[in-house]
């Protein structure tokens, strides 16, 4: 009878800890997963405030869709979708904000040569007077 109650005990702290384990298991992305898109929300606003909206519409138009299909994914949660979609919308958003910065810089460096051109042709005009 002892034996029995034994393996019953040790039958049921088994179950115990397979259900544990189980339930432990059954979320393990949630946490990475909702970092992620909040990482990539803030990516799509970096990029946002660097211009992307007008300078690089397309990549932020796609990041921002990909941005909303994870956080349906999470609500669903259907984690794996959630990052992967997150990570994919962090790296239009990178994009964005590189085409962004990068447009800004090709004006400023067309203004700058322009503005070099004026003033030589000020510089040559007062050496030929």
């Amino acid at each position: 009878m002892r034996k029995q109650q034994s393996m019953t005990q040790l039958a049921r702290l088994g179950c115990v800890a397979l259900v544990a384990t189980l339930a432990a298991c059954a979320s393990p992305d949630q946490a990475p997963a909702t970092a992620d898109v909040a990482v990539s929300r803030n990516a799509v606003e970096n990029a946002v405030s660097a211009g992307a909206a007008e300078l690089a519409p397309a990549e932020i138009t796609a990041a921002r869709e990909k941005m909303v299909r994870a956080n349906q994914a999470l609500a669903a949660r259907d984690y794996k979708l959630a990052r992967e979609l997150a990570v994919q919308a962090q790296a239009d958003a990178k994009l964005a904000q590189s085409k962004a910065v990068s447009a800004k810089a090709t004006t400023a460096s067309t203004q700058l040569n322009e503005d070099l051109r004026v003033l030589r042709e000020e510089v040559d005009r007062a050496n030929n007077q």
